[in-house]
Order: C-alpha cells, then sequence, then structure tokens
C-alpha cells in the first residue's frame, strides 16, 4: 500500500489539511471551528504538545483533546466507556485488535499502521552515570549496584512488553542473569505519562523509551546493541466518534508531506510500506483517496 501524493495534493486544495509544499496555508486551507479528542501513546505526548497540535490547528482551525496514556490502557478504557474518542493513536497493532469485533464493541474496524520507532536506552547528560552508559555496553551499565533504570508496565504499555522482551533476550546472549532479574523489580515500573518526568528530576539515571519521545524530550539516549526491538504506531478513527469530520481531518494531517517531515525530525520512521487492516469499506471516503490499500 502506498500514499497517494496525488490524491492527497486534491485533498489538500479541499481545504482539509496543510496546503501543498510551497504554496501558503491561508490560501489553501478552509479554518474550522471545534475539536477532536485523540488517544494518543503516552510515548507521542511531547510531540504531541510541542508541535502536533498547533501544527494541526493552524492547518484546519480544530483544537485538540489529547488524553495520553499506554496504548493497552487507553484501548481498555475505551472498551469500558471511560473515554468519548475520536481518534486512537497507537504504538501497537495488539492495541487496535482488542477493539476490533462485536465481542469487543467494534470500537475499531480498520487501523493504518503507518510508522515505527526502536526502543532505545534513554539518559540525563548531567546524570552521574552518563559517561558510562555513553562507553559501556548497556546491559552492563543497568545491572550497576545503585542504578536505577525507569520503564513502564507490560500489562498497559506496549512498550513495558517490549521491554521486559529486550531484557530477557539480552540475558539470553550474555548469559546474564542480572539482566533478566530487572523484570523482576517492580520499585522503577511507572506509567508512560511520567517517566520522561522522573528522568528529568534525577529519579532515575535511565529509562527504556522510543526514540521519538527521547528525542521530543531532548535527552540523549543509545541504541540497545544486540536487541531489535520495535513500535508500531497505528492511526484509526473510533466508531461513534463525535466528531468525525475533524477526525478526518486530524487522521489526514498526520499522513500529509508537512506533518510526516516533523514527526521523522523526531525519530518517528515512516513504513516503506503502510499496512491498511481490518474493513477497507469502513474508511471514510474523504481518507480513501489519501490511502490506497
Amino acid at each position: 500500500m502506498t500514499i497517494l501524493a496525488a490524491a492527497l495534493v486534491t485533498f489538500l486544495a479541499a481545504g482539509t489539511l496543510l496546503a501543498a509544499r510551497g504554496a501558503p496555508a491561508a490560501a489553501a486551507t478552509s479554518k474550522h471551528s471545534g475539536t477532536v479528542v485523540v488517544l494518543t501513546a503516552g510515548s507521542l505526548e511531547t510531540i504531541m504538545k510541542t508541535a502536533v497540535e498547533p501544527g494541526f490547528h493552524k492547518a484546519t482551525g480544530y483544537t485538540v483533546t489529547d488524553i495520553s496514556g499506554g496504548s493497552t490502557g487507553l484501548a481498555q478504557e475505551v472498551k469500558g466507556g471511560v473515554h468519548k474518542a475520536d481518534v486512537f493513536w497507537s504504538a501497537a497493532p495488539t492495541s487496535d485488535n482488542q477493539l476490533m469485533g462485536s465481542a469487543n464493541g467494534n470500537w475499531v474496524r480498520w487501523y493504518l499502521t503507518f510508522a515505527t520507532t526502536s526502543l532505545v536506552l534513554g539518559y540525563e547528560p548531567a546524570d552521574r552515570y552518563a559517561s558510562t552508559i555513553e562507553h559501556r555496553p548497556w546491559w552492563k551499565v543497568i545491572t550497576k549496584r545503585g542504578f536505577l533504570v525507569g520503564r513502564t508496565n507490560p500489562v498497559t504499555d506496549p512498550k513495558g512488553r517490549l521491554t521486559v522482551d529486550a531484557l530477557r533476550e539480552a540475558a539470553r546472549q550474555h548469559d546474564d542473569p542480572a539482566v533478566g532479574a530487572i523484570v523482576a523489580r517492580k520499585t522503577t515500573v511507572f506509567t508512560e505519562t511520567s517517566l520522561v518526568g522522573r528522568l528529568q528530576a534525577g529519579q532515575l539515571d535511565a529509562g527504556f523509551f522510543y526514540a521519538v519521545e527521547a528525542s521530543a524530550a531532548h535527552f540523549p539516549f543509545v541504541a540497545l546493541s544486540g536487541v531489535s526491538e520495535k513500535a508500531d504506531f497505528t492511526l484509526t478513527i473510533l466508531s461513534k466518534a463525535p466528531h468525525p469530520e475533524a477526525a478526518v481531518a486530524f487522521v489526514a494531517y498526520l499522513l500529509s508531506p508537512p506533518a510526516r517531515r516533523l514527526l521523522a525530525e523526531h525519530g518517528l520512521t515512516e513504513l516503506a510500506s503502510p499496512k491498511l487492516t481490518g474493513d477497507e469499506s469502513a474508511v471514510p471516503a474523504a481518507l480513501r483517496k489519501v490511502i490506497e490499500r
């Protein structure tokens, strides 16, 4: 599946998105009022607040009500009737799958997997272990006595599950049970939306993050050498979205060239072949002009 550039330009001209590259935004953008409620993976909270929300508002006139959290937890809350949202921007297709089918309330009928980012070890440059992190294998550093490494809950957050997988794989590769033992440590497990703040406040020496959130928060990180764990980001419009037109505008904005460049600058890599899963006929007609199977 590919993103149709020609169709996107047509959609832009219709006034729902940013202007095409090189054209003044005001000339091609029809301004709207109202809001769109977006459930966002917590790893995207910073980039959402600092870049996506203002960019989307400037392009369309709509405002964003952002509810951030672990993708798995957000899906559970949708099923429980906690949120009446329009868009689900998840960090794992499994979270969308939890909402598909009659047994799950048919909250999601389709979703687009369109971007990815790597799991990394992030740290503050002023931390006492910063130089050690930069020059020694990551799996050795995190097992040092007194080293505090934060992660998220695998039950509510896909990143937490990927972290557990990375730790277990590193323990297996290096025959080091101390790495695997970190999985059982519960005192440094935090919510996805609080982990960045705890690191910045000096409460942790390092933490497992996605490259996109480390980049957006402006702290350095190292790759998890020997381990390759990645998040696949998805987009969908929830069934019974209270603001369907604004929801279409938001999804289309994220698929536009300006927004995709913005995301790429912050470590979110566009997939060469985005994948549409589910009922293609349920995709709003306006988005079908942008997405092709």
